[in-house]
């Protein structure tokens, strides 16, 4: 049986796609600058190297596509996804509580420790970020945040699906079953 599509969202950064398009076009200026003055040397090279990894960013992290279906949560920056089953699912709560420098220190996909927990994160700037606690860490991840235009639309969706999932015996934490 195939998982049924829940939601769908693409996040887009006009600031962000502007910054890396910009970064692109300075290092191909500054390389072909630097070639004609002084032939291909070692700072030509770096550039002609900021230059390629710029003009990736700019075409890989254009868009974050988010797909939510009844079996799981796919994050896809480009040809980077992240497939995270929703029985691995534990805490889902807004990402609001960074330090400055890693709330708005760059665009794309990082890794990065936060509070103690090894984090994966596929963010732009100005956006909204939703963090999921893993049941069972992949690596030395722990935790998976992303951004998204509709925080508390996804969270609510996440969170039905993880209940619809639980079987309707299952004791939840904190509570005492009786027999």
């Amino acid at each position: 049986m195939s998982a049924l599509l829940t939601y769908s969202e693409k996040v887009r950064s006009k600031k962000t796609e502007f910054l890396f398009i910009a970064l692109t076009l300075l290092f191909s200026f500054l390389f072909i600058w630097r070639v004609e003055a002084k032939s291909l040397d070692f700072l030509a090279s770096i550039f002609l190297l900021f230059f390629v990894l710029f003009l990736f960013y700019s075409l890989n992290y254009r868009t974050l596509v988010i797909h939510l279906t009844s079996e799981s949560l796919k994050l896809s920056f480009g040809i980077f996804a992240w497939t995270i089953p929703l029985n691995n699912v534990g805490e889902i709560r807004s990402d609001d509580d960074l330090p400055l420098l890693m709330k708005y220190g760059g665009a794309g996909i990082h890794f990065m420790m936060v509070h103690k927990r090894y984090r994966a994160s596929y963010n732009f700037l100005e956006h909204s970020r939703v963090v999921i606690e893993l049941k069972s860490k992949v690596g030395l991840v722990r935790d998976i945040s992303f951004s998204t235009c509709q925080p508390n639309e996804i969270m609510q969706l996440l969170e039905e699906r993880i209940s619809a999932k639980k079987p309707l015996n299952q004791a939840y934490p904190g509570t005492v079953e009786s027999l």
